[in-house]
């Protein structure tokens, strides 16, 4: 199935990451304790690449963020800790992040690339003719501007 289009969910239900993103009524705040965030992402594809880009703002990309490859899943990780300081009133959210996208078919692990910046995680994702077997490998950051060093498995 190369070349084939990432699944677009057409539901009268929602996604299951959009039920534990998000608070329930009468329960303000709920969340399971050891539930990680979702993270919002949005998935382009065309010319064989496919693009997957993610909001983590706040995230240092040296130490916050984990990619993972494994078949034809991608999955990012990401940490984002609470400052010392005592805060009147705050929105943002802590803690730790996760999101699994499935793609049609196995990623190359050794051609994804990942860059980030202004507070969005851009992933880059080739889509070969053919499917080929992958291991899981786990996919180095870098800031946008900055060139490879010794980036490799």
């Amino acid at each position: 199935m190369a070349g084939g289009k990432v699944e677009r969910r057409h539901s009268l239900f929602p996604d299951f990451n959009d039920w534990f993103n998000r608070e329930f009524p009468g329960l303000p705040g709920w969340r399971p304790a050891t539930a990680a965030h979702s993270i919002p992402v949005e998935v382009t594809g065309g010319d064989g690449v496919y693009v997957l880009r993610a909001e983590l703002p706040g995230m240092d990309p040296d130490d916050d963020i984990t990619i993972t490859v494994d078949d034809n899943l991608l999955t990012v990780r990401a940490e984002h800790s609470e400052g010392k300081e005592d805060k009147e009133h705050s929105e943002f959210r802590y803690g730790s992040f996760r999101r699994t996208v499935r793609l049609p078919v196995t990623i190359p692990a050794d051609d994804v690339e990942a860059s980030y910046a202004d507070g969005i995680l851009t992933i880059l994702i080739p889509m070969p003719d053919e499917e080929d077997t992958t291991s899981v490998r786990t996919i180095p950051v870098k800031r946008a501007g900055e060139a490879a060093e010794g980036a490799g498995p």
